[in-house]
């Protein structure tokens, strides 16, 4: 099982990112895709998946904000992030699953 993340980068408050997370050697529409982050000095928070049905669920703080979606043809996840804050700034990683390895992870920094 292979997740890699991208589409990170440096914006400004309320600007939006996308982010992508290409899973290898297995099908993601198979499966559970889970988002999350970790900031500077903090743990590693759960912030929403999409099901194998395309339910998608999100962490009460960034619902109406972020919304996950996923491409079967690119066997690709999404985390699309709109009116960014400086406090969404963090590595942002994808799993499969509940106890699925992380990718390596994408940095997002929000700051004017």
């Amino acid at each position: 099982v292979q997740l890699v993340e991208s589409g990170g980068g440096l914006v400004q408050p309320g600007e939006s990112l996308t982010l992508s997370c290409k899973g290898s050697r297995f099908p993601v529409r198979q499966h559970e895709m889970r988002w999350y982050r970790q900031a500077p000095g903090k743990g590693r928070d759960f912030l929403g998946k999409i099901t194998q049905f395309s339910e998608t669920y999100y962490l009460e703080s960034v619902k109406g904000r972020f919304t996950i979606s996923r491409d079967d043809t690119q066997n690709t996840v999404y985390l699309q992030m709109i009116d960014l804050k400086p406090e969404d700034t963090a590595v942002y990683y994808c799993r499969r699953g509940v106890y699925g390895e992380f990718g390596r992870g994408t940095q997002v920094t929000v700051s004017s």
